[in-house]
């Protein structure tokens, strides 16, 4: 049981980390980001091209030299994401939503395709491999690198909310996504906040990608993909719009998928997992923390 808790958590902390820009998105923009998904991947492959630069790396020094990599990876895909919006979103903001979505699934194919014809197809092993001895903790194995990924990602979350709960640019973000017109009549740069949360969004898909990268120890062009549907699923369940919720929904996704997989069968864990989406859709879209909210007209 306790090792079923420990994977789940585990799992569950990617999912929450690149469901958090889902729904600070979202929350600001009214706009499901389709192509976010791929910012994951593209973390995933800049980590790979900046450790395969740093030559060889020996076992002791792997993990210190993964952190600096983190930190320079999120830079850059947070970089991308605010290319993104630039480029594929702006102009189309006043745009029936349909238009939006549209050009978030285009975006999402080329980023996917230009990362296949830049790289190649076939999947890539990543420098840096984290495994390590492992230790027995209430009856579940956990290695000490696990760990370490794992207070990263909680590091992140906690800060992101931190940010948007405590800071200026946090009241910032909440003035954009309740009323962006008001807001800019009270002296808000609009175009300016909604840039940072989509650099703040991408920089936390950026680091999921890495560490996904160094835990699995494979990548590939379509890895977004799939992780984008359950980032998407993880805000869905908690609340897409809603930070703390979308944290616990990732977590909450990893743990069913755990569970499922146990009682299931391996091959049914994503049929499980999109089976609680339709179920949260149906019977709560809102999610667990999401709040009802009408349309302004």
């Amino acid at each position: 049981m306790t090792q079923l808790v420990w994977n789940g958590l585990f799992v569950g902390s990617f999912y929450a980390l690149v469901a958090l820009g889902y729904s600070m998105v979202y929350g600001i923009m009214k706009l499901l980001n389709f192509a976010h998904g791929d910012l994951y991947m593209l973390g995933a492959f800049t980590g790979f091209a900046v450790l395969g630069a740093a030559g060889g790396v020996s076992v002791t020094m792997a993990l210190p030299l993964l952190l600096l990599v983190l930190v320079l990876t999120m830079g850059t895909t947070g970089l991308a994401g605010v290319l993104l919006e630039r480029v594929a979103y702006r102009r189309l903001r006043g745009a029936p939503r349909l238009s939006l979505l549209i050009t978030a699934v285009g975006a999402s194919f080329a980023l996917e395709y230009g990362m296949r014809a830049a790289a190649g197809a076939d999947p890539r092993v990543y420098p840096v491999r984290l495994g390590g001895t492992s230790l027995e903790v209430l009856g579940a194995r956990v290695t000490l690198q696990q760990l370490a990924l794992v207070g990263v990602a909680v590091v992140l979350m906690v800060g992101l909310n931190l940010l948007v709960t405590r800071s200026r640019e946090g009241r910032a973000m909440r003035a954009v996504a309740l009323d962006p017109r008001a807001a800019a009549l009270m002296g808000i740069d609009v175009d300016a906040v909604i840039a940072r949360t989509f650099f703040l969004g991408s920089a936390l898909a950026g680091a999921a990608g890495v560490m996904a990268g160094a835990h699995y120890g494979k990548i590939d062009f379509m890895m977004g993909f799939l992780i984008g549907l359950k980032a998407f699923t993880a805000a869905v369940i908690g609340g897409i719009g809603n930070i703390p919720g979308t944290m616990l929904g990732g977590l909450l996704l990893g743990l069913l998928e755990s569970f499922g997989t146990f009682w299931l069968g391996g091959e049914w864990r994503d049929v499980f997992a999109f089976g609680v989406l339709i179920l949260f859709l149906t019977v709560r879209p809102t999610g667990l923390l999401g709040e009802r909210v009408t349309e302004r007209v």
